[in-house]
């Protein structure tokens, strides 16, 4: 197991271990079993760096639930542009839905603002949240965080998902970035 990779131009030291994020895995799944056990979900994956956490995520859902996906992008590099470009849109029937957004990571939440107000436009019941890492100190928004999977510091990081400029999303293990 190598605890320094490179990706791209950055080096990355290893920050969370693939077990420990299989046990926040476990620990979401639960929550979100108990939250959805008498409703039929939207689950709604945001692409691309959701796709190995809801991957891992509905293996352990024992509730009912649709999945869709929709992908959408606020970052360039390793800074988010505090804009979200929509590059595929909803086509379910949302009306009286409850939808659950699984994210890769929360951070700014302008993507989790911007599909908050989406979907409530289209006449959801409600909007939950369930994140493989949630950056508390960097969240300011008022929508809660529903059901976080590990809060970390603060730092750019890649790996189960995550990535810098499209590599490093097959990693196992989390790693952040050595300024």
């Amino acid at each position: 197991m190598n605890d320094k990779i490179k990706v791209g131009d950055l080096e990355f030291v290893k920050y969370i271990d693939g077990s420990e994020i299989d046990a926040a895995v476990e620990r979401v799944a639960a929550k979100v079993n108990e939250e959805y056990k008498n409703d039929i979900p939207l689950i709604l994956v945001t692409l691309n760096g959701a796709i190995m956490f809801a991957a891992d995520l509905l293996k352990k859902l024992t509730v009912t639930c649709q999945v869709t996906c929709v992908k959408l992008a606020s970052y360039a590099g390793t800074q988010t542009t505090n804009e979200v470009k929509n590059v595929i849109g909803l086509t379910e029937d949302l009306k009286d839905r409850r939808v659950l957004i699984i994210e890769d990571i929360v951070d700014t939440g302008t993507t989790y603002e911007y599909l908050w107000n989406l979907l409530h436009e289209k006449g959801v019941k409600d909007v939950k949240i369930a994140t493989m890492t949630f950056k508390e100190d960097a969240y300011k928004k008022p929508y809660p965080v529903d059901f976080p999977g590990i809060v970390i510091q603060n730092k750019f990081v890649v790996g189960r998902g995550l990535d810098y400029n499209g590599l490093g999303r097959n990693l196992v293990h989390i790693y952040q970035v050595v300024k």
